[in-house]
């Protein structure tokens, strides 16, 4: 069992965007012996949901939140070289394919949930901004995708979410994915009223949904 007082450092190192030094004791963790499921689980995925939570009070700004989520990258990339082919690897939790809606050019909110996606198991695909509904669902059938995410910052842009949602049904393809949508003003009533299968409030609300629909 890793020491508290190394789980709390950790954390504290992430919070405050420092990659160096999250990478340092994410190595100095595998070099003793310890299971780095465990400094993820209680230091790194707490970390950045730290990180979310100070962004949205406005006690983080864009640079230190894309610094963070760079550290949090880097310390799951370490741990999951260390555990590769191992019988301790992170179980691969399914395929995710994301995406900032078209004309919507936010994408922070979207970055966290990746980086918290990829920490709790799942192959994400994340094919960025302002991205065309067919090139989602072209993607989606390329990668295999078991959820489709798509986020939205803005009213305006949100009605693509809906438009995903039609095309989908239009090719014989909404029965293959199970899809969530997400951003500021996306709800749980107009995930329903689109049909979505889930609506995530935040990202460690995304990873629970999309486990949920998973059944993991």
């Amino acid at each position: 069992m890793i020491d508290q007082t190394i789980i709390e450092k950790a954390k504290s190192l992430l919070i405050a965007q420092n990659k160096e030094g999250v990478i340092e004791i994410a190595k100095r963790i595998i070099s003793e012996g310890e299971n780095p499921l465990e400094l993820m689980d209680k230091a790194l995925i707490p970390g950045i949901n730290a990180v979310g939570d100070l962004f949205g009070r406005g006690q983080l700004f864009l640079p230190e939140l894309m610094l963070a989520a760079d550290a949090m990258k880097a310390a799951t990339d370490v741990v999951n070289e260390a555990l590769a082919g191992t019988s301790h690897a992170i179980q691969k939790s399914g395929t995710f394919l994301i995406a900032t809606v078209k004309g919507d050019v936010h994408d922070i909110g979207k970055c966290i949930v990746v980086s918290l996606l990829r920490a709790n198991g799942f192959t994400v695909h994340d094919l960025g901004r302002d991205v065309d509904t067919d090139t989602i669902i072209e993607k989606a059938v390329e990668v295999n995708a078991d959820i489709i995410g798509t986020s939205a910052l803005l009213t305006t842009t949100m009605t693509y979410q809906k438009v995903l949602e039609e095309a989908l049904k239009a090719n014989g393809l909404r029965a293959r994915f199970r899809t969530m949508v997400g951003g500021a003003p996306v709800t749980g009533r107009w995930a329903a009223r689109i049909g979505a299968d889930a609506y995530a409030v935040d990202a460690q609300d995304g990873v629970n949904k999309a486990k949920q629909l998973l059944g993991l």
